[in-house]
């Protein structure tokens, strides 16, 4: 089955930004070494976009004015990257969104600054994937349901609790669309029938301990309630008949070192 020519145009444009916000993910991750600031990690998101003729996405979102959402250790999501820096040992969760010739693409990593221990490094490892397990059920007729379900189950398998209260998403032509894709199983996403064309925005958020989140003095950084660790990791995909397209991938990203 093909789709429109209007949807093609809006994958082919997704594509290309998908490899733009990629590079920048990159440039960021490359950057995380203990002593550099949550401000400098901003700015080089902020340059690599710019480079590439790409504008962060993230500003569409009502009240945010950054580039990147980053957190460390028990921080999950939507950290603000100001007034921290990057310490030895510490886990960093980056996430960078890349608005591109009018199509958004969404992305996040979460890495190990310095030196890890084999625990938190099989931590970081198992959120990896869980979504590359998730996006191999990203086919049309598949559910939403059997995305997250796969999530789920290499998360827990390992021992780890998945985030309940926050979700990935639709992404194109605004950065959230429908649908909601928990990263637990939910019933009520039975209904969400995948089609050929769709684009999505996979992420899981997991914890070592309690998934509980609280939203932190900011107003915006979501942590774990118990101080666990917390991981995410996300790629933005086309649903295809021939299998699902990860726009947002690169040959660092799925390097076993990053």
């Amino acid at each position: 089955m093909s789709v429109s020519s209007r949807v093609q145009q809006k994958i082919d444009k997704m594509r290309e930004g998908g490899k733009i916000l990629a590079a920048v993910r990159d440039a960021v991750v490359l950057a995380v070494k203990p002593g550099v600031s949550f401000e400098t990690l901003e700015t080089i998101a902020q340059e690599e976009l710019k480079k590439r003729g790409a504008e962060p996405s993230f500003p569409t979102v009502k009240d945010y004015q950054w580039a990147t959402c980053i957190t460390k250790n028990d921080g999950c999501c939507h950290g603000i990257p100001r007034g921290k820096s990057v310490d030895f040992g510490d886990i960093i969760t980056i996430d960078v969104g890349a608005l591109y010739k009018g199509y958004h693409t969404d992305t996040s990593i979460t890495v190990c600054a310095g030196v890890c221990s084999k625990r938190i490094q099989r931590f970081i490892e198992i959120g990896k994937a869980s979504v590359y397990a998730a996006i191999k059920q990203a086919s049309p007729g598949n559910s939403v349901y059997l995305v997250s379900q796969a999530m789920q189950d290499v998360i827990e398998d390992a021992g780890y609790r998945c985030i309940y209260q926050l979700t990935g998403h639709g992404v194109g032509e605004k950065l959230h669309e429908d649908p909601n894709i928990p990263c637990y199983a939910d019933e009520r996403s039975k209904k969400d029938i995948l089609v050929e064309g769709q684009t999505l925005a996979v992420e899981i958020m997991y914890a070592m301990g309690d998934p509980t989140l609280v939203l932190g003095e900011d107003g915006w950084t979501y942590q774990t309630k118990d101080g666990s660790l917390s991981g995410m990791y996300e790629h933005t995909v086309v649903v295809t008949h021939a299998g699902p397209e990860v726009l947002t991938e690169s040959p660092l990203e799925k390097g076993e070192n990053i």
